[in-house]
């Protein structure tokens, strides 16, 4: 690679200078390396820590895997995306640079908008889905902690009632402060939040071993199938956790970025990854078997269950902790990226805080309670773009470490002459462009069309392996020279 200069402000040397519109002080490389391997563990704590993993790793409980079927699976999926986090936070560390330019590498100064804008829609989305998801589980909550504010369900406006409205707002709000005040702010709130949400699980595993007499059959599942079908459910389970994390696997440089070393991204990853999210997967089924012993039914929701506790204190408790995971991972999954992405468009007006602002306010204005309940557009159109994200994560792999060989000039992805090696042809690789869009629309249609539901759970995969080979042809004629790479060097 030759980044070897890492003191100078673009990588390599002060010269040449950088076109203002490519860069602003968020989108150059990082200058402040501060994040330690527990900020790392800490963001993937964030990350792991919300309802929708607890829910995922539970239903499969029900779907007909028993407990041990459902962890190793999820080992197995959490080794092969700590795997992913590790090839590309290596490049992020290596180039200080966010996902937006590291695309740059890759389709072009100009077409690097491609992949950047694809994220940064599927991310809006989802951030505000995701802030829906949480005031849902506070309205519930604070229903069963104080009845009377049943009063507030019965008027709604553009679909959300009064008390909707209220523990919607909240949180957005909230995150909205968080985020404004950057990424050092963000570092230190995933920092809270990411254990936080450990207590509260720790205390509900005890409170249903208790009500269970200290025996949960975890060797059973309340659903009858047979060995294939376990068998096809073990592998769907890997496929769909890595198409879960495909979304972060793809712009995790712009955590990474800020370590000092790549020891220190492996060490983070690794605690996060495979031991704090197997665990967390394995609490979430354990207490999901307990509750079928103990009420006769499987109950997915821990919401729900926090609420037959029946204790107004542990009921507020309850909801705020859920309130607060579900905060941080939408800032680490559904923030981060979009605020970046934006500001690569137009870094002249936009930068990392404006583009966060930009996101929460789209995150909004798209009512994402009229989303979530719009089958079409969870399944269809997000479900669409999101199968993009595999083909654009192969791609990326292939053309830094097959084709570059991991040596990039960083200053050169901030400048657009046409003697820049990634100025490509008008500011865009052809290469990468015709290697996407082919393997893009195989991924999206073995995502959505239902005869190829059996495939459904690999399309990410799919998307990745075939787009990685297709570009490795296509581009083979690219390839750097070997040379051994220099050492990495911290500023």
């Amino acid at each position: 690679m030759s980044v070897t200069d890492l003191a100078g402000p673009f990588g390599i040397s002060q010269t040449p200078s950088p076109d203002p519109r490519l860069t602003n002080e968020d989108l150059a490389p990082a200058s402040r390396r501060n994040w330690r391997a527990y900020d790392l563990f800490a963001m993937w704590m964030s990350d792991v820590h919300n309802l929708g993993n607890y829910t995922f790793a539970a239903g499969l409980l029900v779907l007909g895997m028993n407990a041990w079927q459902i962890f190793s699976s999820l080992l197995v999926g959490f080794a092969l995306i700590y795997v992913g986090m590790n090839l590309m936070g290596r490049i992020g560390q290596r180039t200080g640079v966010p996902f937006p330019v590291v695309s740059r590498i890759s389709f072009g100064v100009w077409g690097a908008n491609v992949p950047a804008l694809i994220r940064a829609v599927i991310a809006i989305m989802w951030y505000g889905i995701q802030t829906y998801l949480a005031s849902v589980a506070v309205d519930i909550l604070l229903l069963t902690a104080w009845p009377g504010l049943t009063s507030w369900t019965h008027h709604s406006f553009i679909g959300l009632n009064a008390l909707g409205w209220i523990s919607f707002l909240t949180l957005w709000v909230v995150q909205a402060l968080i985020i404004s005040r950057g990424m050092e702010s963000v570092r230190k709130f995933q920092d809270f939040c990411g254990p936080a949400i450990w207590i509260v699980m720790i205390a509900l595993a005890g409170w249903i071993l208790v009500k269970a007499h200290w025996h949960i059959p975890l060797a059973t599942s309340p659903t009858s199938v047979s060995t294939g079908e376990q068998v096809r459910q073990w592998f769907g389970a890997i496929g769909l956790i890595l198409a879960t994390y495909g979304t972060l696997m793809l712009n995790f440089g712009d955590f990474s970025r800020f370590a000092p070393d790549e020891r220190t991204v492996r060490r983070g990853n690794f605690w996060g990854l495979p031991i704090n999210s197997t665990a967390f997967a394995l609490v979430s089924v354990i207490v999901t078997a307990g509750s079928i012993k103990v009420f006769g039914k499987a109950i997915t929701d821990p919401a729900e269950l926090i609420a037959k506790v029946h204790h107004p204190v542990v009921m507020v408790i309850g909801a705020l902790t859920f309130a607060i995971a579900t905060m941080g991972v939408n800032i680490v999954a559904n923030f981060v990226s979009p605020a970046y992405d934006l500001a690569n468009v137009w870094p002249q007006k936009i930068t990392f805080r404006v583009g966060g602002l930009i996101s929460t306010a789209a995150a909004l204005l798209v009512t994402p309670w009229n989303l979530f309940s719009n089958p079409t557009v969870v399944n269809y159109f997000l479900g669409g773009l999101g199968a993009f994200l595999g083909p654009l994560f192969g791609i990326i792999m292939v053309d830094y470490y097959l084709v570059k060989r991991g040596r990039i000039d960083v200053a050169q992805l901030f400048r657009a002459d046409a003697d820049s090696p990634y100025y490509y042809h008008k500011g865009v690789n052809p290469k990468a462009i015709g290697a996407f869009v082919p393997t893009a629309a195989i991924s999206a249609t073995l995502a959505l069309v239902p005869a190829f539901s059996d495939v459904a759970p690999y399309s990410w995969f799919i998307g990745t392996a075939t787009a990685a080979l297709l570009y490795l042809v296509v581009a083979r004629n690219d390839r750097a020279p070997a040379e051994p790479e220099p050492a990495a060097q911290a500023s």
